[in-house]
């Protein structure tokens, strides 16, 4: 996947993507292979993994899978140890599962913390070291809309995450500026994907989402891909310690 002379090429970088199996990550990896990087793809799912592998490597990019869990600290510091070479994270590995805030149980608030937060930082906090030591990086934190604004229907431990992300991002951006990384945030709308597709089917729910983004329709991954390439690339370096709303308007009412 040769890319043009522009500044959004990433030609000779290495991007590891966690949650690279399928969805906006699945789109995010191939977006990156086809920006020139070579992409390291990760999740807890070999099979789906070396899916995407095949597909980047026969439109003539370059792809490796390391499948680990992100919820694992010692897995992630061993095998991120291990790169030779880390410019780009995607830290996109991420859960949700919608609960009235009276009903939330212990089990999924512990779930969405180990994953959205502990994880989100054990895996910047081993990539931003190899960029410190090479001198130059970024992160790329998955935030969401939902990181800069409330929401009404059942979202309130989602919420809660997605804010101290945004946290994280802002904290890391300030310390690690001087060692020449950046950290970066992206906050999508509702984006399609095949986890979000049941919640679609429903009607109302969709009707729901809908009226309240003004541009008037669903996100798509390749949206949110795109904004990651630009995120990872010489276009947007001087932008650090920022969030990338891929939203629609929707925090803009």
């Amino acid at each position: 996947m040769p890319a043009s002379d522009t500044p959004f090429q990433l030609d000779g970088k290495v991007a590891l993507v966690t949650g690279a199996g399928r969805g906006i990550g699945r789109a995010i990896a191939l977006a990156l292979a086809r920006a020139g990087a070579e992409v390291i793809l990760n999740s807890r799912t070999p099979a789906e993994l070396e899916a995407v592998a095949s597909e980047i490597i026969g439109q003539g990019g370059r792809a490796q899978v390391s499948p680990f869990d992100v919820t694992d600290s010692a897995a992630v510091r061993d095998k991120i140890g291990r790169f030779s070479r880390l410019d780009i994270l995607v830290n996109n590995a991420g859960v949700n599962r919608p609960q009235p805030f009276f009903e939330v149980d212990e089990e999924t608030l512990d779930r969405l913390i180990a994953l959205n937060i502990k994880a989100a930082f054990i895996v910047a906090q081993s990539a931003a070291r190899l960029m410190a030591e090479a001198g130059s990086g970024v992160v790329i934190n998955m935030s969401s809309q939902m990181g800069h604004v409330g929401s009404e229907r059942d979202r309130t431990v989602y919420v809660m995450t997605k804010h101290a992300l945004e946290g994280l991002t802002k904290a890391m951006a300030a310390e690690l500026a001087p060692k020449g990384v950046r950290v970066v945030s992206i906050a999508p709308t509702f984006i399609t994907t095949p986890l979000t597709e049941p919640f679609f089917a429903n009607p109302e729910f969709r009707q729901w989402v809908v009226d309240r983004i003004p541009l008037g329709r669903i996100g798509t991954v390749e949206e949110v891909a795109n904004a990651v390439v630009f995120l990872a690339s010489p276009a947007a370096s001087l932008v650090t310690g920022s969030s990338l709303l891929v939203d629609g308007g929707w925090t803009a009412w």
